[in-house]
């Protein structure tokens, strides 16, 4: 593992570029994942220390969760997927901290075609991004004038919520079609006619190319390629990405999968119609080239609360320009009913984001943020392999370049170190960072735990195992590593 870090620390109180104090998550894959083999996920601290690791015979889709039960979920490329192009995927696995596969299912049919993220949801279910194949003629009955690949099929989109059933089963507990929220401005015969402009909660089915014979592996019917999804549950409420219209959507999640279809129910009143949309409004003609502020963006996610900007969108914008990718940080019109405020005629806001952060990275591949608790930003440069933490000021304090010609990173994630709980890997008592030994290292990091700067508390921290993390661990453990 090829190995580049950056690693400042606070010394007497004083804090200089400090990266979080967490477990990073990432899979790298060869070539896109298609072939058999073996492929890893790396749990690593910021010394890039291996905390765990899991093998896999498939390369990943997108990105892998680690649950707070300590159980890894790992999205797939199977290996005959049903329909073909960039992300595919089709399979979902779970994996124990010992690395024993424990359930895996895949979604990969004649109908149907997982490709790029999955979501765990905290009712121990999964959302999953899905390609929805339908005919030329089924796109033409719905108002769609042309069909841009020889395969005459146009791939709508579907979200499906999966609950894990055994070893290899699962239910479909709701679901969320695109093809029932479309609109069109051209067949006046068609149920879905409408003003445009005057529906930015529908999608015009005429927007953008339905699929293309050049893509990744020949022809398809990608007409929006969706590659990210997150879950707010606060809010009850779905974050997805569209690279190929620039657009990010929310929708409702407390819907049945019969409102769900509709326009109206759940718990703002819509159905699952948009509740918000931005990004690039010309797409419900709204807006000019100057309001089109994305282009082929991925992993957008809420940025959790606690943490600096809490409740705000952060996204990859992976053509910033035309060899810079961003970071940027969005503050939704979100009222206090849960909608999201926009007025007549006009797109939604805002006019642009709070924060961003650019140069010196691009990939056009997949890619993604994270905020993290001090208020740093975990960004990953997917085609580059390289993932690397920035402070607020645009600092970079950590990285580290997997490299190695064509090997992609998706998105990688940190995690607090006291995420697992009572699940908390086998530590040693002391060793605060996890590279087997105790020195000054760890002290600082404790004296940061005890004084509530920076980091927060660890089982390892508890130097004298009296159930907190305070001074007396601080004095304690710089005796031992004076004596020894």
């Amino acid at each position: 593992m090829k190995k580049t870090l950056i690693l400042f620390i606070s010394i007497s109180g004083f804090l200089i570029g400090q990266p979080f104090n967490g477990m990073t998550l990432f899979s790298p894959t060869q070539g896109g994942g298609g072939g058999g083999g073996s492929f890893n996920s790396y749990l690593v601290n910021n010394e890039l220390n291996v905390i765990n690791e899991w093998t896999h015979p498939r390369g990943s889709a997108s990105m892998p969760y680690l649950l707070l039960d300590s159980t890894l979920v790992y999205p797939y490329r199977v290996e005959n997927p049903t329909m073909g192009s960039g992300g595919v995927g089709g399979g979902i696995s779970k994996y124990s901290w010992n690395g024993d596969l424990i359930w895996s299912y895949e979604i990969s049919n004649n109908t149907y075609q997982h490709h790029h993220d999955v979501e765990p949801i905290p009712n121990g279910n999964i959302l999953v991004i899905a390609w929805e194949r339908k005919t030329a003629d089924e796109a033409y009955d719905v108002g769609r004038q042309s069909i841009d690949n020889s395969l005459n099929e146009m791939w709508a989109e579907a979200i499906l919520e999966v609950e894990p059933v055994g070893t290899d089963s699962a239910n479909i507990v709701w679901e969320w079609h695109i093809w029932d929220h479309l609109i069109q401005d051209v067949d006046t015969s068609l149920s879905n006619y409408g003003v445009i402009t005057e529906h930015p909660e529908l999608q015009d089915v005429n927007y953008g190319n339905a699929g293309s014979n050049n893509g990744p592996g020949g022809p398809n019917g990608d007409w929006k390629h969706m590659n990210a999804i997150a879950y707010n549950e606060s809010l009850d409420q779905i974050v997805i990405s569209s690279r190929h219209h620039d657009e990010i959507y929310i929708i409702d999640h407390s819907t049945t999968t019969e409102e769900a279809a509709g326009h109206t129910g759940g718990n703002y009143g819509i159905g699952g119609d948009y509740l918000y949309r931005w990004g690039n409004p010309q797409a419900y003609n709204r807006g000019t080239s100057s309001d089109h502020l994305l282009s082929s963006q991925h992993g957008v996610n809420w940025i959790p609360e606690g943490y600096p900007g809490e409740g705000n969108l952060i996204l990859f914008n992976n053509n910033y320009t035309n060899n810079s990718s961003a970071v940027f940080e969005i503050i939704t019109p979100l009222n206090e009913n849960g909608t999201y405020d926009i007025d007549a005629g006009q797109p939604y806001g805002p006019d642009n984001p709070v924060w961003f952060h650019a140069g010196g990275f691009h990939t056009q591949m997949q890619g993604g943020a994270f905020r993290q608790p001090n208020g740093n930003t975990l960004i990953t440069d997917c085609d580059d392999a390289y993932m690397f933490e920035v402070t607020n000021d645009h600092e970079v304090v950590w990285s580290h370049d997997y490299g190695g010609g064509q090997t992609f990173i998706a998105r990688a994630q940190k995690y607090t170190l006291n995420y697992l709980g009572g699940d908390f890997p086998e530590y040693t008592v002391g060793d605060v960072n996890f590279d087997q030994v105790l020195d000054v290292m760890d002290i600082l990091m404790v004296a940061d735990m005890a004084s509530g700067f920076g980091y927060s508390p660890t089982p390892p921290a508890d130097y004298n195992g009296d159930g907190s993390v305070n001074i007396s661990d601080v004095v304690l453990l710089l005796q031992y590593v004076l004596n020894n």
